[in-house]
């Protein structure tokens, strides 16, 4: 077993450090979502994290881990007669990316259950994760409804496994932490709200820290035993401080002084429920337990409000979070009450975290190792740089024979978009079998069930009817006695259940000089960052394709992060002709590629423009016959016509007659000026049924 990069050696980093060492101390406090680009430690925190967690007693040969002091009175492997236990390290356990509900929950053998009548359960990882930590790599990117299961467990204390009226119920307390790189994507505000605790990590931009992040992770990587036997004296101390501060834990006092201040902040901050009060609440007291106080103080309230509550106040994919320390400050000095301050108080700073005296005199940076590697720039591409980290700024073209283009060709600054608004819904025809989301009709492990089939490998939702159906004209032949079925492999039916997948929605937005023209593009922005919120709250993966000038270029290839693609439309400058060829030609050369990465997840094109073609040889046929490959390869697109006037050509309902789909103009693209949009989409998938 590899060992793994001590805790205390990992540099600065003292939020991170600080929320992980707060669940550590009371796991009620609800988990840690850490937030950061790539190469800031945040995986090697948390795995660090297991080497400081106190040794378990637990019941022997029992394999969900139950105390032997108090074993669990439902456990499926009870009831625990008092006696035999053993000593073992507490786990650390990783759910994959790509992990199933049945490994996540557990699964039964149904063939079992309706033959033999007997509860054959596998336990999943939740019972593994039992009194110990749950660590979720990239979060953000796991599926729905296996984040549901899994925080839903986290706030019950337990697992619930329902599968056709067997039922199996088992603890399931344990640290859960998860991680994620927002730039792959956010994870929508009700689910964040279910995360206790939220900290941004980023790597220090000082070279000196810089520096000492490599130094470390080169001795480390050199010889491993050896680096952790140099930081063995620090790592006993802080798992020697979490002992003390679980013991302290019961006769910390949370008064009705911190108490008030502690709705009062919540309340000022507009927060949504009341979960953030409550874990408010245990992280001052888990923070007064950890610096050794019976009391806790006005700070603790003020970094439980820093650490709890930032990530409850976004309200859509494309707010920041964040708090406003001065308006903090400001309601806990308003609210404040004499029972809030002690002898401890007076210079208390942040007590509850990590003191200097825990750390080695040379951990003073604010940056650590991960596993991507050490430093991590990383960051987020600026605004105005393309793919390759080139300018996507244009310069105003010249025509065919050289002469300046006429007024309104020439490039223009980015305009601001105006106000989102709610669109009506788009989908892709037939079913799809893409991954979960709420867009289009797909077969789905959840929804409704719509009928039965034979099942292919190991069968995970069983249809009781279709599986009665097909055993009950055998029974004579089998020998039945009893009063119960003989049932057979062959008997057992799959149910099929038809659902709702995302979809790949690529944007293709016609930014040339025409579309700046009576200040138009304010307006399109507006449209397309509506429809990009409707992509957020469908699942949706996006992309963004603009054309201009002379050519066309991908502006954001398709990712999960719908904040992204709102970053480069914000910032798209407009001006020169309009190569409505060349955007569609590299929209389609975009899904072919992603075609080839993701062949389930069909795809929805959106064309923002005025349908006008112009440079370059004959540019409407040319256009024309880009369009016609949409067609033929069955992709539904949808065409958002942005002219304007009193006089208007239709240029854009030709072009969606030659795409195969619908056309709709910027006022009918809202949902309260809308009716039945979705039947009017045309085109259809290769993929679909």
């Amino acid at each position: 077993m590899s060992t793994p990069f001590p805790f205390t050696a990992v540099v600065g980093q003292d939020d991170l450090r600080l929320a992980l060492l707060l669940n550590a101390v009371s796991p009620a406090v609800g988990g840690v979502l850490v937030r950061g680009e790539k190469g800031t430690a945040k995986s090697t925190a948390v795995r660090a994290l297991s080497a400081l967690m106190p040794a378990l007693d637990v019941v022997v040969g029992c394999r969900f881990s139950c105390d032997p002091d108090s074993p669990d009175p439902a456990c499926p492997d009870g009831p625990h007669e008092p006696g035999a236990f053993e000593t073992r390290p507490a786990r650390m356990v990783e759910l994959p990316v790509g992990a199933s509900e049945d490994r996540l929950v557990g699964a039964l053998d149904i063939e079992r259950a309706l033959a033999e009548g007997v509860k054959a359960f596998e336990p999943g990882l939740l019972a593994d994760a039992h009194r110990g930590i749950l660590y979720v790599d990239e979060v953000n990117l796991l599926h729905d409804h296996l984040v549901d299961l899994l925080l839903d467990a986290a706030a019950m204390g337990a697992s619930y496994v329902e599968r056709e009226g067997v039922s199996v119920r088992h603890a399931a307390r344990f640290l859960l932490v998860g991680t994620m790189n927002p730039e792959e994507g956010e994870l929508r505000p009700q689910l964040l709200d279910r995360f206790g605790l939220t900290v941004e990590v980023a790597a220090s931009r000082e070279p000196d820290q810089r520096v000492e992040v490599v130094r470390r992770r080169l001795a480390h990587d050199d010889d491993p035993a050896a680096f952790a036997k140099r930081w063995a004296d620090e790592e006993a101390a802080v798992r020697a401080r979490i002992v003390a501060a679980r013991a302290l834990l019961p006769s910390v006092r949370l008064g009705d002084g911190a108490l008030r201040q502690i709705a009062a902040t919540c309340a000022a901050f507009e927060v949504d429920g009341m979960r953030a009060d409550i874990v408010m609440a245990r992280t001052a007291t888990a923070l007064a337990a950890w610096a050794g106080r019976t009391d806790v103080v006005a700070e603790d309230v003020r970094q439980a409000a820093l650490l709890a509550l930032p990530h409850r106040r976004r309200r859509n994919p494309f707010d920041a979070p964040g708090l406003d320390e001065d308006k903090l400050d400001e309601t806990l000095e308003e609210f404040g009450g004499r029972d809030d301050t002690g002898p401890d108080d007076a210079g208390a700073g942040r007590d509850g975290d990590l003191s200097e005296d825990d750390l080695s005199e040379d951990d003073r940076g604010d940056d650590g190792p991960d596993d991507d590697g050490p430093g991590g720039g990383g960051g987020r591409p600026a605004p105005d740089a393309g793919p390759d980290g080139g300018d996507t700024g244009a310069r105003p073209e010249a025509g065919q024979d050289g002469e300046p283009q006429p007024s309104g060709a020439s490039e223009r600054s980015a305009v601001r978009a105006a106000e989102p608004f709610r669109t009506k819904a788009l989908s892709v025809p037939g079913i799809g079998e893409g991954a979960a989301g709420r867009r289009s009709r797909a077969r789905t492990e959840h929804g409704r069930t719509t009928g039965a089939r034979r099942p292919r490998g190991a069968l995970t939702k069983l249809h009781l009817a279709a599986t009665v159906q097909a055993a009950a004209p055998h029974q004579r032949a089998r020998g039945r006695s009893g009063p119960g079925l003989v049932v057979r492999r062959d008997d057992l039916r799959q149910a099929t259940r038809e659902g709702r997948e995302g979809n790949l929605v690529l944007f293709v937005v016609d930014a040339s000089g025409s579309m700046a023209a009576r200040q138009r593009m304010s307006a399109v922005k507006g449209a397309v960052l509506s429809l990009l919120l409707d992509a957020y709250q469908r699942r949706d993966k996006v992309g963004l394709v603009t054309f201009r000038g002379a050519a066309a270029e991908l502006a954001l290839p398709p990712t999960s992060s719908v904040d992204a693609a709102a970053v480069r439309l914000e910032s798209l400058p407009t001006g020169g002709r309009t190569p409505l060829a060349a955007g569609l030609l590299k929209a389609h050369d975009v899904l072919r590629v992603e075609r080839l990465r993701d062949p389930a997840r069909r795809a929805l094109v959106v064309v923002v423009t005025d349908g006008r073609a112009t440079g370059g040889p004959e540019p409407v046929a040319l256009a024309g016959r880009a369009a016609r490959l949409f067609a033929a390869d069955g992709v539904a697109c949808v065409v958002v016509d942005c002219e304007s006037g009193p006089v208007r050509l239709g240029l854009a309902g030709q072009l969606a007659g030659e795409l195969g789909g619908a056309a709709v103009t910027l006022e009918e693209l809202r949902a309260d000026s809308i009716a039945g949009l979705v039947k009017d989409v045309q085109g259809t998938s290769r993929r679909a049924a």
